[in-house]
Order: C-alpha cells, then structure tokens, then sequence
C-alpha cells in the first residue's frame, strides 16, 4: 500500500507543482468553454488527457518512443498556445456545438505530448524491468487524474465565481483566460532552448 501511495503522491504532485506549471495552463486552456453542467463533457476530457499521458510513459518505458526532450519541451507549450487561441477564436460559441471526437483526439495527442516530456525523469526513478514499472506507472496515472480534477474544480469555481459576481459575460471571460494563457506560454516559447544552436 505504502507503494501506491508514493506513484499515487509523485501523480499528484507532478500536475500541482508550482514549478512546472504547464500541466495546469493545459488544463485552464482546455477548460476555457466549459462551466460546472459540463462535467460529463470534462470529464471525458480529462481523463483522455491522462489516457495519452500514460500511453506516453507506458511507450517510453518499453522503448518503443523516443523523442528528444528539447523538442518536446517545445512541444509542450505549442499544444498550450493551439488550445487557447482555438478558444479566443470561438469565444462565446457553445460548446456543444464542437464534434467531441474532435476535441478528444486532440486532447489525447496533446496527453502523449505531455506524457513524454515527464517519460525521462518517470524511467529515472523507476527500478527494474519494464513490466515492473506497468503498475508503479498506473499509480502515478491515478493520481495525475486526481490533481487534475482538483485543478479543473479550481478552475470551474473561478470562472463561476468571475461570471456570477464580477457580470463577465461567457464571451469576455474565454478572452480574458485565452489571453492570459496566450501571454503566459509565449515567453515559455522564446525561451525554449531549441532556438539555441
């Protein structure tokens, strides 16, 4: 058990580290459209985030994908700048009008993405054959699905509390987060060492 909790706990804290806070601008950007009668929607989202996370390791543990970690460090943020400004751009549309499938494709090749930036480091502490590391791997994905939804609850109460309390229309408050988001990642961008040669 105590086992569990420790792949359970390294889930957790991988999404809510302060540091490494692109896990979490992924999740504000992809929770952009969305308010609490959309949990089944959101849901379904998350947890195909996590399915493409997990996909990512489980491929990386066995060898079977390898990128370069400079390009997926770039990746990373591309896939956080696409999801905002998708969501500046459609603004205020419903989104029930979006083809689910759609969005769940993205979102799992987004997930893989970002499984793979976290693939090194998940190898590095993980002892043993790949087969030993399948269970230690599924622990930590429950508690990447843990931290997520406490981060997309987070998310939902704000933007509850900013629509309800502050009057911003559904429009203005995708604008606002959209380029709060889009000004967040774009340094992450330019920064990104794979501009250096």
């Amino acid at each position: 058990m105590s086992q569990f909790w420790l792949y359970f706990k390294l889930g957790l804290e991988h999404v809510l580290d302060i540091h490494a806070y692109d896990h979490v601008m992924f999740l504000i950007a992809l929770m952009i459209p969305y308010a609490f009668k959309d949990w089944k929607r959101i849901f379904l989202l998350v947890s195909i985030f996590t399915i493409g996370h997990t996909l990512a390791l489980i491929l990386s543990v066995f060898g079977t994908v390898f990128i370069a970690p400079k390009y997926v460090e770039f990746l990373i943020p591309i896939t956080i700048l696409i999801t905002a400004i998708f969501h500046l751009f459609t603004a205020g549309k419903s989104s029930k009008k979006e083809s689910i499938s759609f969005v769940a494709i993205v979102t799992l090749f987004f997930g893989i993405i970002h499984g793979l930036g976290f693939s090194n480091y998940f190898n590095s502490i993980l002892p043993g054959s790949a087969a030993d590391k399948v269970l230690p791997l599924l622990e930590f994905a429950l508690g990447i699905e843990a931290s997520q939804i406490i981060v997309v609850f987070v998310v939902l109460v704000i933007s509850y509390i900013a629509q309800t309390f502050f009057r911003f229309s559904k429009r203005d408050w995708a604008l606002v987060l959209s380029a709060f988001i889009i000004g967040l990642v774009l340094p992450m961008l330019i920064e990104n060492e794979i501009w250096n040669r």
